[in-house]
This record gives C-alpha cells, structure tokens and sequence, in this order.
C-alpha cells in the first residue's frame, strides 16, 4: 500500500520555532511528530511505500531525518518529495502537493493520506480494512467535545450510513462538534477528480476542501478515530500533545 505524508507547510503560526525546521520535525514525547505517525503507519501489516512531501526549504533537512530514521525502520519503504517551492508565496498548498505526487508517482490505485500535523494513537489497520471493503473514499472522523474548538476545523454531518451529507471548513455556526481529519483512504475514483477539481479554481490549501468538493460529487464515508487527536496548529496544541504522548 502506498501512504502519502503531507509535509510541505511553512507553518507560520509557529514562528520562530519552525522558521528553521519543519513542523513535522519538532519532538512531541521526546520524538518527531513523523516518527509518531510513522508508527501508526507501520501498524498495517502489510508492505508499505511511504511518500513524505516537503517544500525545497526542508529537503535536506527530511532527507537527513531519514538516514538516521531508515535504521529503526529497515523494511519501511521511505521517499522525500521535494514539491520545488521556497516559501508562502509559492508554496503548492496541501492539496497542490496532493496532486503533484498523484502525477508524479504516477498513483493510479488506492493512496492512504495522512497530514503531517495530525497526531492521533489509533491503530490503521480497521481504518483502511474499512475503507477497502466499501471501496470509497473514507475520512477519518473525531469529536472535539468543544463547539468553540470545532470553529478551528470544520463541521460536518452524517446520514445513518456514516456517509457525508454536509460539510463546512471554519464553520461560524456549528451544528455539532464532529470533525473531518487530515486522514483520507482515496481509491482510484477519487484520485481521478484531483485534475477536474483544480481545473475548476477551487483552493490548493486545506485537504478538508477537497473532501467538500468530492462528497457532493460522489459518496464519502467516515470512520471514527479511537482514543487521542491533536491538529498540532500552534503553541498550546503543541504543548498539549507534548504532554500527552509524555505521559503515554
């Protein structure tokens, strides 16, 4: 199976710490947050090909990541991506980066997306073994608990199926406080609505529009994620998840 990590944000909210190093690089419990992903990825036993993009800032950086990495993973297929771009001003965006290794990999088969903020200790295996039996695209879902928290994500509703019948980013007025995760199951449907959707202007940033986008256009189910999720976006997430997975 191949697994795409999106990794190729700037994250500005961030700033000073990741003017210098990428966000998925920073130590929550003592290691990288991608390494913390990571081992949710290898809970599926099965061969994996884990693709991570990155912008041209953080290349070397991911690359050299890996070398050290690759020793505690001998039989995890690893490759950095480099998507070219500098800075905010060029970068792709997280569904451009999407795109952009759909093409280049030339994936025409299922594809497990995963962002590179997304913190959660929940095994994939019953994710991706669900999406598989329905062959559709599949998000996973969470409940923040919070309606002025989920205001940060987004909103979404579900028909008795678990499928998607509504779905808005930055909600001003929530219906309930269900999220869509930055953890997508794409079978060779959905992938193949990639070009159409940019080919009509719709945004490159945020993965959450695309799902938008795709459930009116054919059918999106959900899965809920099990115990912890964290969106690590800012400080106070950060040091949130830090003590978490500490005490983990």
């Amino acid at each position: 199976m191949r697994v795409l990590i999106l990794a190729a944000g700037y994250a500005t909210r961030l700033y000073p710490l990741t003017l210098h190093q990428p966000k998925p690089l920073l130590s929550v419990g003592g290691r990288p947050i991608l390494e913390q992903i990571l081992d949710r990825v290898c809970t599926l036993e099965e061969p994996i090909e884990c693709i991570i993009v990155t912008n041209h800032r953080f290349a070397e950086q991911f690359a050299a990541w890996e070398k050290r990495y690759r020793d505690s993973r001998p039989k995890l297929d690893l490759k950095i991506l480099d998507d070219g771009s500098t800075s905010e001003a060029d970068r792709l965006g997280a569904i451009g980066d999407l795109a952009f290794v759909v093409e280049r990999e030339r994936i025409s088969d299922e594809l497990l997306v995963i962002a590179g903020d997304n913190l959660f200790d929940a095994s994939l295996g019953d994710f991706v073994a669900y999406a598989r039996k329905l062959g559709k695209t599949v998000v996973g879902i969470y409940d923040v608990g919070d309606l002025e928290a989920i205001r940060r994500y987004n909103n979404i509703r579900l028909d008795g199926e678990g499928r998607v019948v509504f779905f808005e980013e930055k909600p001003q007025k929530p219906e309930g406080t269900l999220t869509a995760i930055a953890l997508y199951y794409f079978p060779a449907e959905a992938l193949a609505r990639l070009r159409q959707y940019l080919a009509e202007g719709e945004s490159r940033d945020q993965p959450g529009r695309f799902i938008e986008w795709l459930c009116r256009r054919q059918p999106v189910f959900t899965w809920r994620l099990p115990g912890k999720w964290f969106d690590i976006g800012d400080f106070q997430m950060l040091e949130t998840a830090n003590r978490a997975f500490t005490k983990g």
